[in-house]
């Protein structure tokens, strides 16, 4: 079997920041969720902690639909995350 593998991508502020606008990312055992996800990136330190922080506001969408923290993820997935919009 192989690993759980999923596509990672940042868009505006978290590329400029991270810098890095896609990875490919093995699951972890235990990350199954987006909240989980987001607290494995944030574990990486530095940028990613600032960035992932559970406070920060950050929007996310699994394969083109915005979800929550509690979004199943699996493999395959394509996990997008971008600061909330503003303005009008």
């Amino acid at each position: 079997m192989s690993a759980a593998s999923i596509t990672l991508l940042y868009f505006a502020r978290l590329r400029e920041s991270l810098g890095s606008a896609r990875e490919e990312l093995v699951l972890p055992a235990g990350v199954n969720t987006l909240a989980t996800l987001r607290n494995h990136l944030a574990a990486r330190g530095g940028a990613w902690a600032e960035e992932m922080a559970t406070g920060r506001k950050l929007r996310a969408a699994v394969n083109q639909t915005l979800v929550q923290g509690d979004a199943p993820l699996k493999a395959g997935d394509e996990v997008a995350f971008f600061p909330p919009v503003t303005g009008g």
